[in-house]
């Protein structure tokens, strides 16, 4: 008898999978997490690298039309449309051409299909110029003056190119000093002498008898500087640089309106690295130029640095003084409340608000009080009574204070009971605990609101444009005598921002320079939040408890 074959035992059916409540809501919180990281990574890699490519230097090259124009520049991007209700496809090129004060505009396009020939000529120049932008072309001389040339085939050309640039640069760095410190210091002087003697007239004879001196002095000086402001000028136009143009015109610059020439067909990689380093720099260190969209932006950078520091130090001693007072000595009630309310509210008013608020209350109370106390002789000429530094700080700390308080009262909130109430039991007063207890210990907590803080109001551009801030500033915002540079206007990275991107007077030569402004206004804000960063670590650890 056969013996049947055994039969495996049938598979155990698995119990249903029970659903966690909430998961499908974790899910969807890390989507959402994941999306907005994905925008911001994507936000700041658009702007890394469109203002890191505004540096990198142009390859030019000369393109033949088919109507045997030529046209010299360097390819900016391609353009490409398709066919649309019965329009033929379009493949068009931009080139960014110079020229601007020649042909009216800087960049042009240029159909592929209208291409014949293209070519990157070794002796194809650029000429940097401090007005109506560069200039693309072939050199042919060099004017000396008096009938005088050097011919660009001589081998001296070179040279002697140089020489005069060096020449030029240094008697502009001297006129510089001229117009805007020497010539600066006596006119603001003498109108000051001037404002005063006519309000005093002759109630004090000696004090005028003196200033009628002084005046005579400043004056006799005045003239000198002015024949030496107009020498220099003068000598800034005496040679010219001569190029013919790739549309066969002959253009003469003058040498003191160039910066630099350069043959940028004939950089290797090391070139074109070291004019890129170079152009970083200049944007960095230099003034604009054209309507801000040429030269550099230290101007902007100093402003912005300066009135984010000022606001910081304005708003931080404010919002840490009314969060203690709002934690540990009011008393908690419907006022409080009704308080902490509207502090929470404050924060949700929009900025341009409080520009206007800004406008009315510290310029023209505030600052006109001021002027009619302590400057009458200066009047209608407001000293404090009109847009500066000083009161753009005070708006935007007043716009930033609720994230101040904030901060600072939840981190005097997280400070252990236990801590408060050992230190009263020693005998402490409520000011001394506060004081060497409550305070060092959230100082991280209030670090963080200082940094919140800076970061809005260092982005801020609508109420800075009624409380102080200009186009194009003639001086820093810095002085060695009193108000020491508070009362004057300044330049921002926002306003610069704003100004390039919707008031330029040339769009195209604008936008890498909005790319490039916007890149060093978050690298500006990051080394100001890292700074605060590192110090609130560093207390951290220096006041470690439980709490932090």
């Amino acid at each position: 008898m056969t013996t049947p074959a055994p039969t495996s035992p049938a598979p155990t059916p698995r119990p249903p999978r029970q659903r966690v409540a909430g998961e499908p809501m974790v899910w969807l919180t890390a989507t959402g997490l994941g999306i907005g990281i994905l925008m911001v990574v994507g936000l700041l890699l658009i702007i890394l690298v469109n203002g890191i490519g505004a540096f990198w230097p142009y390859r030019f090259s000369e393109v033949v039309l088919t109507d045997g124009t030529r046209v010299a520049g360097a390819l900016v991007k391609r353009v490409d449309k398709p066919e649309r209700r019965g329009k033929p496809s379009v493949s068009e090129v931009q080139l960014f051409t110079g020229n601007r004060d020649v042909y009216g505009q800087a960049f042009r396009y240029v159909r592929n299909q209208d291409i014949v020939s293209q070519s990157a000529p070794a002796d194809l120049m650029l000429v940097e110029r401090l007005e109506y932008g560069v200039v693309l072309g072939y050199p042919l001389r060099i004017e000396l003056g008096e009938g005088q040339a050097i011919s660009a085939t001589d081998a001296a050309f070179a040279g002697r190119l140089a020489d005069l640039i060096e020449a030029v640069e240094g008697r502009r760095k001297e006129l510089t000093q001229v117009e805007k410190h020497e010539i600066g210091r006596n006119s603001t002087e003498l109108s000051a002498l001037k404002q005063k003697m006519e309000y005093q007239g002759d109630a004090d004879p000696a004090f005028t008898a003196t200033a009628q001196a002084r005046v005579l002095e400043l004056e006799a000086e005045y003239v000198r500087l002015k024949a030496r402001q107009d020498t220099l000028n003068d000598r800034q136009g005496v040679e010219h640089l001569v190029m013919r143009l790739t549309g066969g015109e002959e253009l003469s610059i003058s040498m003191g309106n160039i910066l630099d020439v350069e043959l940028p067909n004939q950089r290797g990689i090391f070139g074109q690295t070291g004019v890129f380093l170079h152009n970083i720099w200049a944007f960095v260190s230099e003034d604009p130029r054209e309507a801000n969209t040429e030269g550099g932006i230290f101007p902007a950078i100093m402003g912005t640095f300066i009135m984010t520091i000022l606001m910081s130090v304005a708003v931080v001693p404010v919002g840490v003084l009314a969060a203690i007072y709002l934690r540990e000595y009011a008393r908690q009630g419907p006022f409080v409340r009704a308080v902490r309310i509207a502090i929470n509210n404050l924060a949700g008013v929009p900025s341009i608000v409080f520009g206007i608020f800004g406008l009315g209350f510290f310029i023209y109370f505030v600052g006109g009080s001021i002027d009619a106390l302590f400057y009458p002789e200066r009047l209608p000429s407001p000293t404090f009574g009109t847009g500066g530094l000083m009161w753009a700080s005070f708006t935007l700390a007043l716009m930033t204070v609720p994230v101040v308080i904030v901060a600072t009262e939840e981190a005097v909130a997280a400070v252990p009971r236990g801590m408060k109430e050992g230190s009263l039991a020693l005998g402490a007063s409520k000011w001394q605990t506060i004081q060497r207890i409550v305070l060092p210990a959230a100082v991280p907590g209030i670090l963080t609101g200082a940094i919140l803080a800076m970061a809005r109001g260092a982005g801020e551009v609508a109420p800075l444009m009624l409380v102080g801030v200009v186009k194009v500033a003639d001086e820093l915002p810095i002085s060695t005598t009193f108000p020491f540079g508070l009362n004057q206007k300044f330049m921002h990275l926002g306003f610069h921002i704003y100004d390039l991107g919707f008031q330029s007077p040339d769009s195209e030569a604008a936008r890498p320079m909005v790319f490039a402004t916007t890149l060093f206004l978050i690298l500006l804000v990051l080394v100001l939040n890292l700074g605060a960063i590192l110090m609130r670590e560093r207390l951290r650890r220096r006041f470690a408890t439980g709490a932090f």
